[in-house]
């Protein structure tokens, strides 16, 4: 069995365990868009709500995404910020670079 963040994560709660289980076979599929996507972005990056408009899904289905590529070591917070539909600061993530990725 997976685990994080080669597997979506949940509470331990019944709910959560049952999204998680449901989202599993799309995860490496949603987790390569997300990483192209942001790669092909460059370093104006995108917010995980700005990926999630690029690619027509729910947020909810992208911001963990970010997470998960972040511990991979596929993207990282620019440490920029920009603000969401909410007016609040958002992470802008871009891609790994191949120098950054060898050290």
């Amino acid at each position: 069995m997976s685990a994080y963040p080669d597997a979506p994560g949940h509470r331990n709660v019944e709910t959560s365990v049952a999204a998680a289980d449901d989202l599993a076979p799309r995860l490496g599929h949603l987790q390569r868009l997300g990483s192209l996507t942001i790669h092909s972005a460059g370093e104006a990056g995108l917010t995980a709500e700005e990926l999630s408009a690029r690619l027509g899904l729910e947020r909810t289905t992208m911001q963990p995404r970010t997470t998960e590529l972040s511990r991979k070591g596929l993207i990282r917070d620019s440490g920029r910020r920009r603000r969401n539909a909410s007016g609040k600061a958002a992470i802008v993530w871009v891609a790994v670079s191949k120098s950054e990725a060898s050290q």
